[in-house]
């Protein structure tokens, strides 16, 4: 390890980044780090009002445009040592705690670029402006916190794709879906069971569940564009079960089959309720299954009018990053792969980032920034002890990095 640490700037820098530990909300030591290295080089640099770091290269030609960088600074795990080795080609930790290149493979690319771009003073480009979010792991508390009426660029790069070559244009956004059955009448189970007028609602959510679309609800070339999730179904005589756990010593993961044996079976339900996760990185998709969950849940209230109740809710916890129709990126992406024989994987993805948020803000001049998710590395088993970086395709992947700067600025 050490040995590619003293030949390589790079591995060197991501190193040293990815010893610190910075759990979500705890990264003030990297933080200092980092606005450490770039004051060394003579970089501006500061904190903003949330801990979000932000640098900035001015131009050196005025009529070039200038770009963001952004990644974040935050890693999934603790505050426990990082203990970085070298397997082949393959850096990774000695599996007690994660790697963190997720993102800090974003973050030291950033760094060195800017470091080489202010040491070339015959470069001739727009200028360079580099965001470090906090919390990105958790609530992207950090992203929400940049001011964005403050930058320049209307560009992004968002330097968090764990694939090399990856330029992802469009990502879907993330929406819950609540459905709720309410039966009028409730009832004992041998007594009342004849009565008409008395329905069961853990017997009709599952009605509404199967009517509701499950899976893939819209693809196209690129892939999956919205999708819905059932998450989880309840009803039932599950209330004293639930009151239950609390006196048992059972685990978390055994609590379905707790509940499922211990189930009152002598009522006519009259409650139940369903939740869905819904992804799409098109609005007009996205609406249009809404509308036909809508058209589903009156159609069932026509049919149990005076019986049960049916209504659903929906929140969404992160927008959706919608495909652009300026392919400056991709173009000038394709550019840069060809002239490293680099082969990309230009597409959408069915996840979020801080892609999302930043497609749905608008910069210092009032344009909405267009982004794109980018991948500079190989990673695997993200969010885990077993997290690996392919460093070879880190090189690579700075190298791509380098090349579309300069490929930009032509």
């Amino acid at each position: 390890m050490d040995t590619i640490r003293k030949e390589n700037k790079l591995i060197d820098l991501f190193c040293t980044l990815a010893e610190i530990p910075s759990p979500s909300l705890k990264e003030e030591n990297v933080s200092a780090k980092i606005i450490s290295i770039f004051k060394e080089n003579k970089i501006n640099a500061k904190l903003d009002n949330f801990g979000n770091v932000i640098a900035k290269i001015n131009a050196t030609d005025e009529s070039k445009k200038s770009i963001l960088l952004s990644a974040h600074m935050d890693v999934a795990g603790d505050d426990s040592p990082i203990i970085i080795k070298k397997n082949g080609n393959i850096i990774e930790t000695d599996k007690s705690r994660t790697l963190g290149a997720d993102d800090k493979v974003g973050v030291a690319a950033a760094i060195l670029l800017a470091i080489e771009i202010s040491n070339d003073n015959n470069f001739k480009h727009g200028g360079l402006e580099i965001i470090f979010t906090r919390d990105e792991e958790q609530t992207m508390q950090g992203i929400r916190n940049v001011k964005m009426n403050e930058i320049d660029s209307e560009y992004v790069l968002v330097l968090d794709a764990d694939k090399l070559g990856q330029v992802l244009f469009s990502g879907a956004n993330y929406r819950n879906l609540t459905i709720t059955v309410n039966a009028l009448k409730g009832g004992h189970s041998g007594i009342d069971i004849g009565d008409n007028t008395r329905v069961n609602a853990a017997k009709l959510i599952a009605e509404l569940v199967n009517d509701i679309p499950q899976g893939v609800y819209k693809k196209d070339n690129y892939g999956v564009i919205t999708s819905i999730n059932l998450g989880m179904i309840i009803g039932g005589g599950i209330e004293n079960a639930i009151t239950n756990i609390k006196s048992t010593n059972i685990s978390s993961n055994q609590y379905l089959d707790f509940i499922t044996h211990h189930a009152v079976t002598n009522i006519i339900n009259t409650k139940a309720g369903a939740t869905y996760s819904i992804r799409s990185s098109s609005r007009e998709y996205e609406n249009n299954l809404l509308n036909e969950i809508k058209e589903i849940v009156n159609k069932f209230n026509k049919k149990y009018e005076g019986l049960a109740i049916a209504d659903y809710s929906t929140s969404e916890h992160l927008p959706p990053f919608e495909k652009n129709n300026d392919e400056t990126i991709i173009n000038v992406a394709k550019k840069a792969g060809e002239n490293l024989n680099l082969n990309l994987d230009i597409s959408s993805f069915h996840a979020g980032a801080e892609t999302h948020i930043y497609a749905n803000n608008k910069n210092k001049s009032g344009k909405f920034f267009k982004p794109a998710l980018i991948g500079l590395a190989d990673v695997y088993n993200m969010h885990s002890a077993n997290e690996q970086m392919d460093y070879k395709t880190y090189i690579k992947g700075y190298a791509f990095l380098k090349e579309f700067f300069k490929m930009f600025n032509e």
